[in-house]
């Protein structure tokens, strides 16, 4: 069974200008926002990353989830690490077995989406979403993805960056949260160049880091393949939203630039 990462989502407290840095720095087009979210008393925007894609949500109604996890966690801040599967009824018996409890159930067979997003009381981390696509070319790298519509191909812009490449979970204890989702993921651990225990997916890193911020465990930060560097610097100080000349700070994300190649 085959698990990908192809979606990162964020909360944040003013979707405008998280919007506005997020486009201006990495160079990204918005190609959906997602009516279906308005349940949650959310609105969204959705930009591609290559073939994988950064989604913002901000809260438009009081006492909502994504509001009350901003509130925990002290500001903008990572929400979901949402993955693309090949069998989530096989991954659905795994989890129930492990007691993980389903926060939503997607089940749009119409549409050819069925996934889950588990409780991330039971996960830790943050959401960690489950989607399988069932229509014509679901299982193709790239294919289609309902969340992000049916038409995001065209606003696909990689002239800065050309894909999320890791998804960074912090912790006061990253060795037991990145046991849990090796648990989960079905994948065994390994380790980066610094000790880091790692899952390692279909075409991204999910990395375990202590957590040194002060805003407790979260998904706090992504790596992103880039091909023009000095562009996002350059974006990223015009923004206010330069860290140094390997990270730049999103939505309450560290956004670290991992060259390409």
């Amino acid at each position: 069974m085959w698990i990908r990462l192809r979606q990162i989502a964020v909360t944040t407290a003013d979707l405008a200008q998280t919007s506005a840095d997020i486009q201006c720095v990495l160079g990204v087009e918005p190609c959906f926002t997602d009516p279906g979210v308005g349940i949650f008393g959310l609105k969204n925007v959705l930009w591609p990353v290559g073939t994988q894609f950064l989604e913002c949500v901000t809260p438009i109604q009081d006492n909502t989830a994504a509001g009350r996890y901003q509130q925990r966690r002290g500001g903008d801040t990572g929400y979901m690490v949402i993955t693309q599967v090949s069998d989530v009824a096989a991954r659905r018996a795994h989890v129930d077995e492990m007691g993980i409890r389903i926060a939503f159930e997607m089940n749009f067979p119409e549409e050819g989406h069925v996934g889950m997003q588990l409780h991330p009381a039971d996960t830790g981390g943050a959401f960690f979403e489950m989607d399988q696509m069932t229509g014509p070319a679901g299982d193709a790298v790239g294919g289609p993805w309902t969340p992000a519509g049916k038409y995001w191909e065209p606003y696909v812009n990689t002239a800065k960056v050309t894909s999320i490449a890791a998804a960074e979970l912090q912790s006061p204890d990253p060795g037991r949260l990145a046991e849990r989702w090796s648990q989960i993921a079905q994948i065994d651990l390994g380790t980066d160049a610094d000790g880091h225990p790692t899952i390692q997916l279909d075409n991204a890193t999910l990395r375990f880091v202590p957590e040194a911020d002060g805003r407790g465990e979260g998904l706090g930060g992504i790596d992103v393949t880039t091909i023009d560097r000095e562009a996002v610097l350059a974006a990223a100080r015009s923004r206010d939203c330069y860290v140094n000349d390997s990270q730049v700070a999103l939505a309450g994300l560290r956004v670290n630039l991992v060259d390409a190649g």
